[in-house]
């Protein structure tokens, strides 16, 4: 028993960090109907941000997590960047022409992080000085209950925000019939900017808790993140706030509990096979909602 509930405090902790940079997948799906695979690179972006910065926060006397605010402005630069200069152009000419957009500029920020910082993984400094929380024969690291918390709030403030505040319901109406947002005032480019900045902002969210846990971060980071959370949206609905949470959550448990009851290399495997057999029963994830198309 207590090794099955330390697997699921281990799992529960990669499960939030999934759910958090699902949460970004959802944002910009949401609004224009893109996959953004570039999205898992603004965190790698994030993670190099903090690399940096801890040091130089400490060394002015600044507690190391001011750094995250550091890495916001960072990524939601580069995210609303790479909307005006690559998603923004070919707007309105199909979704394989945005797809192949995404990937290229997925692949322009991993080689360019490639060239700038090298292959070698980098360890980022430790942000928080917490104790261990023990239950029993069970150990649970602080990270784990921090990274759940700060999940769990995010999508909390997420669905509020986009519920009931006027610019949430102006990036709920685009998506609907953006000829209409149009016509009742609603700055349909703004929205989308917007969309980029906050699903960026989140990116450096996510990845301080991955530093937290993981510590280690190098350039291909944003590819492999960025798949298992794409796979943690679709699980959950994507396009759902909820959903997002939901699935990255129960991927995270699935992959710990695979790699410790299991063949402990089957677990890549596991994660992509669900996302098969989703696809094949269920489209719409487990809170999506089915959309009918007219023919």
């Amino acid at each position: 028993m207590a090794k099955f509930i330390q697997s699921l405090a281990n799992g529960l902790n990669l499960g939030s960090i999934y759910a958090l940079t699902a949460l970004g997948y959802t944002m910009v799906y949401g609004i224009i109907r893109m996959i953004n695979f570039a999205h898992g690179d603004f965190i790698m972006v994030g993670g190099f941000t903090l690399f940096y910065m801890i040091p130089i926060m400490t060394k002015i006397g600044l507690p190391a997590w001011f750094s995250v605010f550091a890495a916001i402005i960072v990524c939601v630069f580069v995210g609303v960047a790479t909307e005006q200069i690559a998603y923004k152009p070919v707007r309105g000419q199909g979704s394989t022409t945005a797809l192949i957009t995404a990937l290229g500029m997925s692949l322009v920020l991993e080689n360019g992080a490639l060239v700038l910082f090298g292959s070698a993984p980098r360890n980022v400094p430790p942000m928080f000085d917490l104790p261990l929380i023990k239950f029993g024969e069970v150990t649970i690291p602080p990270q784990t209950v921090l990274t759940l918390a700060i999940g769990i709030v995010a999508m909390i403030l997420l669905t509020l925000f986009v519920r009931y505040t006027k610019l949430g319901k102006a990036m709920r109406a685009v998506p609907e019939d953006k000829i209409a947002s149009t016509l009742v005032g609603i700055n349909v480019n703004r929205i989308i900017t917007i969309t980029f900045a906050i699903g960026s902002g989140l990116a450096a969210v996510a990845s301080m808790m991955y530093t937290t846990s993981y510590v280690s971060i190098k350039n291909e980071l944003g590819i492999t993140l960025g798949l298992k959370a794409f796979v943690a949206a679709v699980l959950g609905g994507i396009g759902s706030v909820p959903g997002a949470m939901a699935g990255g959550l129960l991927l995270g448990i699935i992959e710990i509990m695979v790699k410790v009851y299991m063949l402990p290399g089957t677990y890549e495997a596991a994660t992509y096979l669900i996302l098969i057999l989703v696809l094949l029963i269920r489209p719409s994830g487990l809170m999506g909602k089915a959309v009918s198309e007219k023919v």
